[in-house]
């Protein structure tokens, strides 16, 4: 066995890969790791996003949770943001959420957050996985009523949706928008939180069934969203992935805006109020080349760290930033959340266009985005390894740093999440970018897949 934890928790094909097994034994081991050994009945929360898989992942972790006296509380479907705030709201050791974020339903994963509701840092995810593939060395086996328990807390989606709305400095009355809840946690919150802010919601993908998650919508398949604001003439739209940590939007003439975008008018807008911290944003080595240049023209500087939100928030912290993102629409208000929070994020933004009365279709013009083509190739685990030491895919890639000149760049890295690499190139020249990528990709393919 590999290691067990990605850029986003443990993740696989669930009951293939992530097995109830795997779940117990992870249970056990983050209860074990967590809390302190004089706290024998840690309080531990479970969220969980709306696939098939995570009833069934949620009463394996559960019984391992138990089974070395951790007393668990039952959150049910909820985003994984809302794990993240109840974890400290309600004073708990740690909190768990099952989802397998933007993946097809066959995929589920476990997420953990300590006691401060921040994910967890290698170390400790080094410790669990150590724990695990030891068959449970050193993990407590207590008995009679040092065993844990489990209950509901039947007011989780409430108490987070009142935290959102806390953040929102403006009414929505008047706006009306469309919410693509990507048939996941979403589908739970986003109506009442909306509609609790005062705009009119028009709802699609917001029925889920265990299987549709993700399933042609929600924020990786925009093009549902797209037509839907456009034919029925709403003001925007905000689209959100299975277990709502991200966001992108629509405009009212139905154009996308994604997260580079989102960020931009989130950052100018936090600029010109004297929120932004430093007067920074911190993005990743995806961001497009357009924002870095819209923050040197406005005034702001703009940080770049590897790609996954938890890098993102490690440089926040580690330099007092308190805004940042993904282009895949993981953004991070770390005076509201320790984590990317999707409904977050569209209240905040839709926020700024009522209070400025323009259009999402007008904010969204503060920034020129740059061409960029991203193609992914699906590679073996085992290539994924050996992208890093091949020769033919680094001189392919070499040559078309070459081609590409100042006016553009290409990176190539391996998913953190799925088995692929993906192939990015940006610059000025729309024909050269493409061929650029289809040339480097069609080499990746070749040599790893």
């Amino acid at each position: 066995m590999g290691r067990l934890f990605g850029t986003d928790g443990v993740r696989g094909i669930a009951n293939k890969e992530l097995t109830c097994e795997l779940a117990l034994q992870i249970g056990r081991a983050a209860a074990t790791v967590l809390t302190d050994a004089e706290n024998r009945h840690p309080r531990i929360l479970i969220g969980k996003d709306t696939r098939i898989s995570s009833d069934m992942l949620e009463a394996a972790i559960t019984a391992g949770l138990c089974s070395v006296g951790a007393d668990v509380v039952q959150l049910g479907v909820i985003p994984t943001p809302a794990v993240a705030f109840l974890v400290g709201k309600y004073e708990a050791d740690a909190g768990v959420m099952l989802t397998a974020s933007h993946n097809p339903c066959q995929f589920n994963g476990i997420k953990i957050f300590s006691g401060d509701g921040y994910k967890l840092p290698d170390e400790l995810e080094d410790k669990i996985e150590t724990i695990v593939l030891s068959g449970g060395k050193g993990v407590p086996v207590p008995v009679g009523g040092n065993i844990g328990t489990v209950t509901v807390e039947p007011d989780a989606v409430e108490d987070y949706i009142n935290h959102i709305a806390e953040t929102v400095l403006d009414s929505l009355d008047g706006l009306h928008i469309g919410i693509d809840c990507a048939n996941g946690a979403a589908s739970r919150t986003a109506e009442k939180l909306f509609t609790k802010l005062g705009a009119e919601c028009h709802m699609i993908s917001d029925q889920p069934n265990g299987v549709n998650v993700n399933d042609r919508c929600g924020s990786t398949h925009m093009e549902s969203l797209m037509a839907f604001v456009r034919e029925a003439g709403l003001d925007a739209g905000v689209a959100f992935d299975g277990d709502a940590d991200r966001c992108l939007a629509v405009d009212d003439k139905g154009k996308l805006v994604d997260g580079d975008f989102v960020m931009a008018i989130c950052a100018a807008d936090m600029k010109s109020r004297g929120v932004l911290a430093k007067d920074t944003t911190v993005g990743t080595i995806m961001t497009n080349m357009g924002f870095s240049r819209f923050c040197e023209d406005n005034g702001m500087h703009f940080e770049a760290t590897k790609v996954g939100d938890r890098y993102v928030l490690e440089k926040m912290q580690q330099e007092g930033y308190n805004f940042g993102g993904e282009q895949s629409g993981h953004v991070i208000f770390l005076d509201y959340a320790t984590t990317g929070d999707g409904e977050l994020t569209a209240a905040q933004l839709l926020a700024i266009m009522k209070r400025r009365q323009a259009k999402l279709s007008s904010l969204a013009t503060l920034m020129t985005r740059y061409p960029q083509v991203l193609i992914n190739v699906e590679v073996e685990p085992d290539g994924k390894k050996r992208f890093a030491t091949d020769e033919k895919v680094a001189a392919a890639v070499e040559k078309a740093r070459k081609q590409l000149g100042s006016d553009g760049r290409i990176i190539v890295r391996p998913s953190g999440t799925e088995p692929l690499l993906r192939v990015m190139v940006e610059g000025l020249d729309k024909k050269l970018i493409h061929t650029v990528a289809e040339s480097v990709a069609a080499v990746v393919k070749e040599q790893l897949a």
